[in-house]
């Protein structure tokens, strides 16, 4: 039994945030409906990477990334049978979850008043911008938005330049595990008193409290977030320490990173690299010689490492007490990462369009009651008739008469 076996999840969500939430919900086993209409497809079915030159619906990467262990239901929520379906579906369901505006399930008639009128103890998830109250609640919002107006934006940056942010969406995905967390203690105190909720989440919210770091270092230090006068690069700027930076290795963009914290870890890189003479000259036998003659520093170790094996180099580097890792790309965790390959983290699922697809674990891995992966993302509607039956009753007949009106569209 996974954990959360016969627990039933209407999901509206689209884009990031809300399908991260039942992303987790689905691989600890809800059954998740993930809630479809062909004229106003989820925009992550046509995301890259393609399996093909074009999107159809169903060979985007991303959307099996971000939707393995649902199943697709398609409703037209403006056609009359559409809605009524959709709102059986709810009353026969635990957990109703929306990343819409603020206001747009309301106008359904499917607000938290709407929903309890379905059922009573339903526990309903929405996540937006601003929350569903206060002065900016209509307001729209991406990820990156919700970064930026969380402060986080404030925080990243190069020295002297603008505030840069991160380039993904990472305000989506904290959103979306902070909506699962909360689904979960409102399932809990709805076990315990039978009575449902609304949870409302606000994605800068979510991101403000990230914040806490820096404004402890502010507080206790004195000292700004922001990276005004820190050293070019990958240097060290506290404790300021020498070498410490990325060097390149054999191969296209192959790069490693060392850090040299102590004058005996400095001894123990010269024994790696044979000894070379210039290691041994003045200029670079204290920490504090070396920080004045760090350009000079960094040319000797990069011609050292160039022509080098970025993996190998590592092992012999920390198998002598030196701190170094391997940048790496997103290919090298998959492939050549041996703590994942280890833990089991990378598994093959089958998809009618994609083929044999990698997909990354479930975290956390409890010991008893482990998620599970079952199923690569849904092909577009293959759920609908499958779900209506088994969830409402529907006969062939009803089923046959809905697809024939547009119901399922």
């Amino acid at each position: 039994m996974l954990p959360l076996a016969g627990v039933r999840v209407v999901d509206l969500t689209w884009i990031i945030a809300g399908p991260t939430a039942t992303r987790f919900l689905a691989d600890f086993g809800a059954s998740v409906y993930k809630i479809e209409h062909e004229q106003a497809v989820d925009p992550i079915r046509l995301g890259r990477p393609l399996a093909g030159e074009r999107p159809t619906l169903n060979n985007s990467g991303f959307f099996n990334y971000m939707n393995r262990n649902k199943r697709s239901v398609l409703l037209n929520a403006r056609h009359p049978r559409g809605m009524e379906l959709l709102r059986r579906l709810i009353a026969v369901s635990d957990v109703v979850i929306e990343n819409f505006s603020a206001g747009t399930l309301a106008s359904w008639g499917l607000d938290y008043a709407g929903l309890r009128a379905l059922r009573e103890d339903i526990v309903y998830c929405s996540i937006s911008g601003f929350g569903h109250t206060g002065r900016d609640r209509e307001h729209t919002t991406w990820g990156p938005t919700a970064q930026a107006l969380s402060g986080l934006t404030f925080t990243s940056g190069l020295p002297g330049k603008p505030p840069a942010g991160w380039g993904y969406s990472f305000m989506d995905h904290t959103a979306g595990y902070s909506a699962a967390i909360a689904i979960l203690a409102a399932l809990w105190h709805r076990a315990r008193t039978g009575e449902g909720q609304h949870l409302d989440l606000s994605q800068v919210e979510a991101g403000a409290v990230l914040n806490g770091p820096a404004v402890l270092d502010r507080t206790v230090n004195g000292r700004s977030w922001r990276r005004a006068g820190m050293p070019p690069g990958n240097r060290a700027w506290e404790p300021a320490v020498a070498p410490h930076n990325t060097y390149p290795c054999a191969g296209e963009d192959r790069w490693i990173a060392i850090a040299v914290m102590s004058d005996a870890e400095w001894e123990a890189l010269a024994r790696v690299m044979g000894e070379p003479q210039w290691a041994r000259g003045e200029r670079f036998a204290t920490n504090a010689a070396r920080l004045a003659n760090e350009d000079a520093l960094d040319e000797r170790i990069a011609a050292w490492t160039a022509p080098r094996g970025d993996y190998a180099l590592m092992a012999e580097l920390q198998a002598a007490g030196v701190r170094a890792a391997v940048c790496q790309k997103p290919g090298d965790r998959v492939e050549h990462d041996p703590q994942l390959a280890a833990r089991g983290w990378w598994r093959t699922l089958p998809h009618a369009e994609l083929g044999d697809a990698r997909h990354d674990g479930v975290a956390p891995r409890l010991s008893d009651t482990p998620g599970e992966l079952r199923a690569g993302a849904p092909l577009i509607g293959a759920d609908t008739r499958a779900v209506l039956s088994e969830t409402l009753g529907l006969d062939e007949a009803e089923l046959d008469e809905c697809e024939a009106a547009g119901v399922f569209m």
